[in-house]
């Protein structure tokens, strides 16, 4: 059975994701296609990274995840397909992989990279501009069809990374900074729980989240420990430190944004 993801910034209202998809069942009939998401902010190269890196181990070994926030179309930027761990990702060379390639770093899964640089897997018109329907649907299709990596083009070692921000720590804890707003208006910060190690089993009552001027005092397990309507701060389900409203919009209520300082503090014992 053959597995293909798809992430853009397309939306869905102009086609070009049911372009795609037809282009990849033209040579990958068999092929089974699942949306991660047509909603990344446009051009938004970092958020696409934060929305692979939690959404490509779910699906099985060998998917081939098609990755296309591309704003640098039709410039000197390569187009490249990987193999990191158990799946395959074929995408523009703009550091949408950087979070992978670090946990592939961490777990020490294999990695295999190589630039798209073989027209004949390309679809045969090449525009300036959509290179979505013209030559990563189709090496993804070829992927899933079993066209060895290697045949679509030649191997590399350096691909483009990104300057993640890194949450820093002091006396005082942790400060990090707002990477992602969810659809419910949920703030997820760069702090992990591995962050904060044995003091979030041993003392999650004694922190105190900071984030626009508003501070949360203590961490809960979930939404329905507190009331509607009041602040919370938890670890969500992949690892982030979060700070939602119950049953509200976080976000819009502080008015935060990406890039935002979010301290988590753990003040000394009197």
């Amino acid at each position: 059975m053959a597995f293909v993801t798809l992430l853009t910034d397309f939306g869905l209202k102009d086609g070009n994701v049911g372009v795609m998809k037809g282009v990849i069942w033209g040579i990958c009939p068999e092929a089974q296609i699942a949306d991660i998401s047509h909603n990344i902010s446009p051009q938004n190269v970092p958020e696409a990274a934060l929305i692979l890196f939690r959404s490509a181990p779910y699906f099985p070994p060998g998917t081939v995840h098609v990755i296309v926030v591309d704003p640098g179309v039709g410039t000197e930027r390569r187009p490249i397909a990987a193999r990191i761990g158990e799946w395959f990702f074929v995408c523009p060379d703009n550091g949408v992989l950087t979070m992978l390639l670090e946990r592939a770093e961490e777990e020490r899964w294999p990695v295999d990279i190589v630039h798209l640089d073989r027209p004949r897997y390309w679809l045969p018109k090449v525009s300036h501009v959509f290179h979505g329907r013209d030559i990563f649907a189709p090496c993804g299709a070829h992927l899933a069809a079993g066209v060895p990596l290697h045949d679509l083009g030649t191997p590399i070692d350096d691909p483009v990374r990104l300057d993640l921000p890194r949450p820093r720590r002091d006396a005082q804890g942790w400060h990090g900074e707002v990477i992602h707003i969810d659809h419910f208006g949920n703030v997820t910060s760069n702090i992990r729980e591995e962050h904060l190690g044995e003091a979030l089993l041993k003392e999650k009552e004694r922190f105190v989240v900071r984030l626009a001027g508003v501070e949360i005092h203590g961490l809960v397990n979930t939404f329905g420990e507190r009331p509607p309507g009041e602040l919370v701060a938890l670890i969500g389900s992949t690892g982030n430190l979060l700070v939602c409203e119950v049953n509200g919009n976080a976000a819009k209520r502080l008015g935060v944004k990406i890039g935002d300082a979010f301290d988590a503090l753990l003040p000394p014992l009197r």
